[in-house]
C-alpha cells in the first residue's frame, strides 16, 4: 500500500501524534538496512543536479527541513528516504517541552499546517549523546539550533554559543534560528544591533572548533525589504559574519481567505510559498549573490524548487508537503528536475540560481 492509502488514516490522529507514530516507524528501520533498500531502493541522481557548497557535497538541491526530526533520531532513514541534506532541531541547550497542547493543525485544502510548538526539545547533551552513537551519514547533516524560551535575549548569545561548542562535532552546517514566531521576542534577534554582536561571538565560538561548519541564518517571511536589505549586508562584509542564509521560516501572515484566522502559530505549506520566494529573491538582489541560501515555503513539485532556485535558492528544503504528499515526493521531484533543466537549456543546476531574482523579488503576495 502507498502513502495515499495510509494517509486518510494517519489524518484520523491528532497531528503531533500522527508525526511521533510516523518518525518511531522511521526510527525502527534505522536497523532494518535490507528492509530500507527495498522501500527505497539505491537510485541514480543524475550529475547536473550536484553542487559544492561550503565544502560540502550535495548530490541534488533537496533537503529536509529543520523541525521534522528535532532531535536526529531517524536519521538513518530518512537519508535513505532520497535526502541530499538533512537539518534536525530545534535543539535548545536546556531541556523544555515547548507550549501546551494542541499546537499543530492541519489545513488539507490549503496544503498548509499551523504549528506553535515552541522548541520542544530534550536538550543539547541529550542530542549530542544520541548523534555520537550514530554511524556516519551518507549526506550533510544541518543542526537547528535556539534560545531556551526563558532565556532572555540579553543572555541569548550564551546559548548559542554553548549549542555551538557542544554539537559541533557533529554539525556539518549549523542554522541560526532566530526566527521562529512561537518564541516570544526571539524574532528581535534579527534586528542588526541585537545580530551583529551576536554572530560575532558565534563566529569566535566556531572558531574554537577543530572542524568548523558553517553559520547560516535562518529568517522570518515577514520582513520588510529594508529589513532584508539589512541582514543582506551582513554578507557585504569584508568577513562575513555568515557563511549563507536559510529562507525561510514559518509566517505569521495570514491569506485573506483564511479559514482560521484567529490560530495563533507559524503557518507553513502552500501559502507560505510566493512570500518566501519574494524572500529569497530579495536577499539575493541585495547580497548581491555572495552567500549561498537554502530556500523553503511551500514546495510540493519539481516546478516549486526550480521556482526557488530561479528566485536565488542553492538549495532547497521542504517539510509540510511531505505531510500530504509522503515520502515519494524527494523522487519524484529529482527525477523530474533534469527534463526541466532541459527544457530551460541549461547544463547544471546552478546556473540557473537567481537568474528569475528581479521578477520574485518584485511580486506582491
Amino acid at each position: 500500500m502507498g502513502f495515499a492509502s495510509w494517509r486518510p488514516w494517519l489524518f484520523l490522529l491528532e497531528p503531533e501524534r500522527a508525526h511521533a507514530l510516523g518518525l518511531r516507524l522511521l526510527c525502527g528501520l534505522n536497523a532494518m538496512p535490507k528492509t530500507r533498500a527495498h522501500i527505497w531502493p539505491p537510485q541514480a541522481v543524475d550529475p547536473r543536479l550536484a553542487q559544492e557548497l561550503w565544502g560540502l557535497h550535495f548530490a541534488h538541491p533537496i533537503g529536509l527541513a529543520a523541525g521534522f526530526d528535532k532531535e536526529g533520531e531517524a536519521l538513518i532513514s530518512l537519508a535513505s528516504m532520497g535526502f541530499a541534506f538533512l537539518e534536525l532541531g530545534t535543539v535548545t541547550l536546556r531541556p523544555q517541552v515547548g507550549n501546551p497542547r494542541p499546537r499543530v493543525f492541519r489545513y488539507p485544502q490549503q496544503r498548509a499546517v499551523i504549528n506553535r510548538l515552541g522548541f520542544p526539545s530534550r536538550g543539547a547533551a541529550a542530542v549530542a549523546t544520541g548523534l555520537a552513537a550514530l554511524p556516519s551519514l551518507s549526506v550533510p547533516l544541518g543542526i537547528n539550533i535556539g534560545k531556551n524560551r526563558e532565556t532572555p535575549l540579553t543572555a541569548a548569545a550564551a546559548d548559542y554559543r554553548a549549542l555551538i561548542r557542544q554539537l559541533g562535532p557533529f554539525a556539518d552546517y549549523f542554522s541560526i534560528n532566530v526566527s521562529s514566531p512561537n518564541t516570544p521576542d526571539l524574532r528581535r534577534l534579527q534586528h542588526p544591533l541585537n545580530l551583529r554582536p551576536l554572530l560575532q561571538e558565534l563566529r569566535e565560538e566556531r572558531q574554537k572548533l577543530q572542524r568548523q561548519p558553517p553559520l547560516l541564518l535562518k529568517i522570518a517571511p515577514d520582513l520588510e525589504p529594508s529589513e532584508v536589505a539589512a541582514l543582506a549586508a551582513l554578507a557585504q562584509d569584508p568577513e562575513p559574519l555568515l557563511d549563507g542564509f536559510i529562507a525561510t521560516n514559518t509566517t505569521l501572515s495570514r491569506p485573506a481567505d483564511w479559514s482560521a484566522p484567529h490560530e495563533n502559530g507559524g503557518l507553513s505549506g502552500e501559502p507560505l510559498k510566493v512570500r518566501a520566494n519574494r524572500i529569497i529573491a530579495q536577499l539575493y538582489q541585495a547580497s548581491g549573490g555572495r552567500l549561498p541560501i537554502i530556500g523553503v515555503g511551500g514546495v510540493f513539485t519539481a516546478e516549486d524548487a526550480l521556482a526557488k532556485i530561479e528566485a536565488g535558492a542553492s538549495l532547497v528544503q521542504l517539510y509540510t508537503a511531505l505531510i500530504y504528499e509522503g515520502p515519494g515526493l524527494i523522487r519524484r521531484i529529482t527525477t523530474q528536475l533534469p527534463e526541466l533543466l532541459l527544457a530551460r537549456g541549461v547544463e547544471k543546476i546552478d546556473a540557473l540560481v537567481g537568474t528569475r531574482a528581479a521578477q520574485w523579488a518584485a511580486m506582491a503576495v
